[in-house]
């Protein structure tokens, strides 16, 4: 009676372990999901394209949850993208999940493009995926995410051939063209695209290049070669990996990304130095307008003299930076002055110059010292405090169309830009960037 009674005991047991495996395995069941898991399993995930490659055993074993974070950041993550928290998602129940969800179908045709530094996290790069499938970003080409070679985003060809393949025919533009991280890498690609007809196909589609940092160098080369405008604007693991994305951020990246008259209003130079004033002009300021190009200085810098730098007459040239030191800033200044480039421009706008530090030598020597210089060398306006740059609430804008600024009657000034691609804004879910997926 004893033996009956332990077997049928160890039958029980048995079946419960069975069923608790049962109830782990997420191809046979929703329950204790987390978010991004359920939206997965019901294939609303921007890397659903994947399972065309990979078996749906290798897909879902990819989102095992990454519990180091990185610490290793680059110019396009400091100083505001340290990681907030653990990545890791609590477990919660589908009956929870489902009145949480608040994602559209995505239907805006959008390719990555990874020119520099390949991202330090796989978990971050795919909640960065699901965010923008959430707003309504259909992404193409999601497994780039994945590539390396060295401290790159794969090899040279590899990365290249992002542009080059739009150039070619051998893809389709895309309306979206994303940068996933800035870093450094992005200068050794120039001579490998064709940026004449890339500029040209991407003008006929109506394609925006969105990026900033390392990725100025694709932006000035697609301008000074392809005669294509681009969206200055956060990327894919910089900002929407984050534990917690800046809203401001997300909210402005949208409005460039759909108003075809954007305008940013700026009142103080405090981003760029609180020693300055946000005009500095030798008269009274006027409004002004011109082809608005740039980015980051030390990219910019890095450009003078080869073809891949803008010449436009009549242009307003912008600059920010991240971790520079005032005298570097000045020196990389000085290579853009005698290289001749502040020549026949019409202004200089500084965005955020953040973390420069004090000069070892002398902390009289800041960054207030070294734009009046520039601005006694080149006698053009220097405007400053352009909320853009490695910080967080930045407002995105476009790069290479035509922009009018203008003072205000309270000291600062305003930004007008016209003539360049938008999406249209029923197409995009805004909160779906920083939702907790």
């Amino acid at each position: 009676m004893a033996s009956k009674i332990a077997s049928a005991q160890s039958l029980k047991n048995n079946k419960n372990e069975s069923d608790h495996k049962a109830a782990e395995s997420p191809i046979k069941s929703t329950a204790g999901l987390n978010r991004r898991q359920f939206l997965r399993k019901i294939s609303i995930n921007a890397s659903v394209g994947l399972l065309a490659t990979q078996g749906i055993t290798q897909v879902l074993a990819s989102n095992a949850i990454d519990t180091n974070n990185n610490t290793s950041f680059t110019k396009d993550d400091l100083p505001t993208a340290l990681l907030d928290e653990s990545l890791i998602s609590q477990p919660i129940s589908s009956q929870r999940l489902q009145p949480q969800m608040r994602c559209i179908t995505p239907s805006i045709e959008t390719r990555l493009f990874a020119s520099s530094n390949v991202g330090g996290s796989n978990e971050r790069n795919q909640l960065a995926l699901d965010r923008l499938s959430c707003a309504g970003f259909k992404v193409d080409n999601p497994a780039i995410t994945n590539r390396q070679y060295l401290r790159f985003a794969g090899t040279d060809s590899q990365r290249a051939s992002d542009l080059q393949n739009i150039a070619t025919g051998a893809i389709a533009a895309p309306k979206l063209l994303l940068g996933v991280r800035g870093g450094y890498g992005a200068m050794r690609l120039l001579p490998m695209v064709d940026w004449s007809t890339l500029g040209r196909i991407m003008a006929e589609r109506g394609s925006i290049l969105a990026g900033f940092s390392d990725v100025t160098a694709i932006q000035c080369a697609l301008l000074a070669k392809g005669g294509m405008s681009s969206l200055a604007a956060p990327m894919l693991y910089s900002e929407f990996g984050k534990t917690k994305p800046d809203q401001v951020s997300c909210r402005q990246f949208v409005e460039a990304l759909t108003n075809p008259n954007l305008t940013i209003s700026i009142k103080d130079a405090a981003l760029t130095s609180p020693n300055l004033p946000s005009i500095l002009s030798s008269g009274e300021p006027k409004t002004i307008t011109g082809t608005i190009w740039g980015g980051n200085l030390s990219v910019v810098s890095a450009l003078a003299g080869s073809d891949y730098l803008p010449r436009i007459a009549g242009g307003i040239v912008f600059l920010e930076d991240v971790g520079e030191q005032t005298y570097r800033i000045e020196r990389m200044l000085y290579d853009l002055y005698l290289a001749g480039v502040f020549k026949g421009q019409q202004a200089i706008v500084f965005g955020a110059l953040s973390s420069t530090g004090e000069d070892s030598y002398d902390k009289r020597y800041d960054v207030a010292t070294v734009i009046r210089q520039l601005h006694k060398l080149t006698g053009l306006p220097i405007y400053s405090g352009m909320r853009f740059g490695h910080i967080g609430q930045k407002h995105s804008f476009p790069l290479g169309p035509m922009c009018q600024i203008s003072p205000n009657t309270i000291g600062g000034y305003q930004l007008a830009f016209t003539d360049y691609p938008t999406i249209k804004p029923d197409a995009i879910h805004v909160e779906g960037l920083w939702q907790n997926l």
